[in-house]
This record gives structure tokens, sequence and C-alpha cells, in this order.
């Protein structure tokens, strides 16, 4: 199976876009559509024609542009079959367990609730890649606004789970204020601490720091290591749930 292409850039004032192009067939899917004249004209510089959305929360900066890009395109727009009350233009509804094929590439639906409570993930596998929206970000997570904090964490780690080397695309650059607060909550983590440097470098140059990958997340990522004694201590919850040290993480995160 072939290599799909994928393009990806900031729109609004700080989302990820993300395009996929099967060369072969000339399929294009775009991941959300947080704004419609950016994608329309990353299209245009690409050659390329949208065949599909695919939605992975309600959310208006990951759905404003569906209306304006399906009624010009016909694109097929697919997504969460919890969330089709608040998404317009929806054609098919997925959800955890669900598989479909995009040019012949199969997807995998899972759920990840807690950001919104119908929240999506999409997962290829032969592709090596997976597509997050609000639920994971680069050494970050989503803020918990329609779940709690044991369903966000439990999301959390079906996503934690994937295949170490599975490309995570997320759906906002947050990378830099995500390390500073990251290394406020394990300073002697020293693949953080190379890690923060290297991102900061990289936004320096507005260069993009995704796709990220489960491997490196689960090192450097504080909302993915409650179980590390190192953080425990510091947060002075030697004794707690893994979820409950979870939930001081993204806490302390709400008030950074």
């Amino acid at each position: 199976m072939s290599r799909l292409d994928v393009h990806q850039f900031i729109c609004r004032s700080d989302n990820f876009a993300v395009l996929l192009h099967d060369p072969e067939t000339g399929t294009t899917a775009s991941i959300d559509a947080p704004d419609a004249a950016a994608i329309r004209r990353e299209l245009a510089n690409k050659g390329w024609r949208l065949t599909h959305i695919l939605v992975t929360h309600h959310h208006g900066d990951h759905t404003e542009g569906i209306a304006p890009l399906k009624s010009e395109t016909g694109c097929k727009v697919i997504g969460p079959k919890a969330e089709a009350s608040k998404i317009q233009g929806l054609d098919q509804l997925v959800g955890e367990g669900d598989t479909f094929k995009l040019a012949g590439h199969q997807i995998d639906v899972i759920d990840t609730p807690g950001h919104t409570a119908g929240h999506i993930s999409l997962v290829m596998p032969d592709q090596k890649m997976a597509f997050v929206g609000d639920t994971l970000f680069v050494m970050g997570c989503g803020r918990i606004i329609e779940g709690d904090p044991q369903m966000m964490w439990n999301s959390l780690q079906k996503i934690a789970r994937l295949p170490k080397d599975t490309e995570l695309y997320c759906g906002h650059e947050y990378t830099v204020a995500n390390a500073k607060f990251a290394l406020s909550i394990e300073p002697d983590n020293q693949k953080l601490v190379e890690r923060a440097a290297q991102v900061t470098a990289m936004r320096a140059r507005n260069a993009l720091t995704q796709p990220t990958r489960v491997d490196i997340e689960l090192e450097t990522n504080p909302f993915l290591r409650p179980h590390v004694p190192a953080i425990r201590e510091r947060l002075g919850m030697k004794d707690k749930k893994d979820w409950e040290v979870f939930a001081e993480i993204r806490e302390r995160k709400n008030r950074s």
C-alpha cells in the first residue's frame, strides 16, 4: 500500500490543519476543517481536490470550515456519532470499534472523550499515524471540558497503548508553553530538558513541532507519566492512583 502525502500548516491562530493525499487515486482528506479559506488555499497550492473531511470533535475551531468546503467540493464528511447533533453536514457517523477506508487505507476509530464528550481519534495502522484532535498535544493534553479527569485519563491511555512508533498529529500548536509547564512537573527528566530546548529552537525558526510519536510522548509528556515516582514525590501524591495524579497535573496546567 502506498504512503500517503501529509501536508500540515498552521491556521487561525494556533490550529494545526492536516491534509492527507493519496497520489495514486487523488483522494484528499482534511483532518477537521478549522479554516475553509486556509484549506482552500493550500489545496490550490498543492493542486489537490478535497474528497473527504474527517472530524474529531464538534468545537467550532475544528468544524467551521465544513459547510463551505462541502458546498464547494461535495466532499464526504465523516465524524463522531456521539456528536452528530452538534456537527452539521456529517455523511457517515463513526465511533469506538468502527473502521472505514480512505483510498484503500484502513482507519480505525477509537473514542477518546474528555475534551468533549464524543471526541474520537483516528488511527491508520498501515501508515503508522493517528489523528488525536484535542485529546493529546505535544507534551500536553486538552482541557477537560465535557468529561472528567478519569475519563480523560482513560482516553490518553488508549493513545499511549498504540504502537510506539505511531506518529501523532494533534489539533493545536501549544508546544513551547507545554514544554515549560512539563519542566515544572518533572525538571530532572533529561529527555524532557533536551526536548524542550529542541522545540523552543524549532518554533523560533517557525518550524512545526509535529508529528510527535507515542514513544516520545511516553518519555516527555507529564500527562502520560503520573506513575513516575519523581513526579508523585514532587506533587506529594506517592500513594494516589494514576488518574488522581493526572488530575492534579491537569489542574495545575489549568492555573498556569
